[in-house]
């Protein structure tokens, strides 16, 4: 890929804006960067593996799949690029993927080693500075939610308990979780959270099948 295209695709990420042309210009044309593509159906990376490099999604979709600690349920949803998978897990106690990226179409990604990371922030300020800011969001957000407010009714803490395990607050989801199940994460009967899913399908919010509730859009369960 030439210089000028990479520094077209780097702006397309937090980490990059804000920096001046000329050192975009340098990062673009003295950083050791990899170039892949993944094709449709191919796994990116899978839950526990070891995160090494950023990948940064430069086009195409991503399924991505999420599971309880105890395998209980699984929670599926799209990603879109641009997008950097899981930057955090590249420094801190856990260096390991928490999900598992699927190419849902086929997907093209820069890739950036650890220790070209840590010299990227060594030797650019903003580059540093948005490294820090998305940690530091991402904690800030994390800390805030055991402070929100308990939702009053059964139907508004089932919706919670889907956008707090999703990576992002839109878009189609799947969880594959049983009822029974369900209803011991709520603290409550099954048979009440069974009303309760199915007047917020009849609301036309989310489709109810077999071991599995599937959400066509987050944004409407949110509303």
């Amino acid at each position: 890929m030439a210089i000028l295209q990479i520094y077209e695709k780097l702006l397309l990420f937090p980490l990059f804006q804000g920096m001046s042309r000329d050192d975009l210009e340098q990062v673009a044309g003295h950083t050791r960067f990899g170039f892949s593509k993944i094709n449709a159906g191919l796994t990116v990376v899978a839950e526990g593996d070891d995160c090494r490099q950023l990948y940064l999604m430069i086009n195409g979709t991503l399924r991505v799949e999420t599971t309880a600690d105890d395998r209980g349920y699984t929670v599926k949803e799209q990603l879109e690029a641009p997008v950097i998978l899981q930057p955090e897990v590249v420094f801190g106690y856990t260096q390991r993927y928490t999900h598992t990226y699927i190419a849902q179409t086929d997907a093209n990604f820069i890739t950036v080693g650890k220790d070209e990371v840590l010299r990227l922030s060594e030797d650019f300020l903003v580059f540093r500075l948005n490294l820090l800011n998305m940690f530091a969001t991402q904690t800030q957000k994390i800390s805030r939610l055991l402070w929100q407010h308990v939702p009053d009714s059964l139907e508004d803490r089932i919706v919670r308990f889907f956008a707090q395990r999703c990576l992002y607050p839109a878009g189609p989801k799947v969880f594959y979780i049983l009822m029974n199940r369900l209803a011991d994460e709520l603290n409550d009967s099954r048979l009440d959270v069974s009303r309760a899913l199915n007047a917020l399908q009849r609301e036309g919010k989310i489709v109810l099948r077999r071991g599995r509730v599937e959400i066509p859009l987050m944004e409407r369960l949110l509303m």
